[in-house]
């Protein structure tokens, strides 16, 4: 069973090219090598692994509008596609198209007032496009840049893990934390080892195998 899924959000800068980059690395190191599509036309994606002197995976560029009907053309017999999605409020057909695609959607979120304010728009784009859809995808939401690497229940990471459950979201257990490890990664090569992308990878596995 293919697991496919993609990083969206309204806006650009909240750590979604660096969450696919580190998320396809911690699956590849646990035996599902992906196929990282980058449709963002930015191609951030694409120029980290041609910084890094290539990935262990394939990289392609695919910022067009009909991602979905064309990404068969590039799986193979691969077990795992992870999206790189645009900017849904400058992009919105390419966004969309990968998310016609994408079995699960994560919206990276900064565990701050502000970026949990934008949470309604998003809730409300996702519900139109899995009206495009011919069974729902799951969604879940990635607390990314928080102050803690551990789904602590004390704080502010806590307190935004109780605001968007209120207001209807699944949360996933992993957490990124805020570090240098993470932020300063663009454009070198990526150790998943024994960081929280392992984690979330094999959250997003049992996700799948439990739907």
């Amino acid at each position: 069973m293919l697991l496919s899924c993609a990083f969206i959000n309204l806006k650009p800068g909240v750590g979604k090219t660096t969450s696919a980059v580190w998320l396809a690395h911690a699956l590849y190191e646990l035996g599902r090598p992906p196929l990282l599509v980058d449709g963002d036309p930015a191609g951030s994606a694409l120029r980290w692994s041609e910084l890094a002197g290539g990935f262990p995976f394939p990289v392609i560029a695919l910022p067009v509008g009909d991602v979905h009907r064309r990404i068969d053309d590039f799986l193979g017999l691969r077990k795992a596609v992870v999206h790189d999605a645009p900017q849904l409020e400058d992009h919105a057909r390419i966004a969309r198209s990968i998310m016609r695609h994408a079995d699960e959607w994560i919206v990276p979120v900064t565990p701050a007032p502000i970026e949990l304010d934008r949470m309604a728009p998003i809730g409300a784009e996702m519900g139109d496009v899995q009206s495009l859809r011919a069974r729902p995808a799951r969604t879940a939401v990635l607390l990314n840049r928080t102050n803690r690497p551990d789904a602590t229940r004390t704080g502010p990471d806590a307190d935004a893990r109780e605001v968007l459950a209120e207001r209807g979201f699944d949360v996933l257990d992993t957490q990124i934390a805020r570090l240098d490890l993470y932020s300063q990664s663009f454009g070198g090569p990526v150790r998943a080892q024994d960081t929280a992308y392992m984690d979330l990878a094999e959250e997003l596995i049992k996700r799948q195998e439990n739907a």
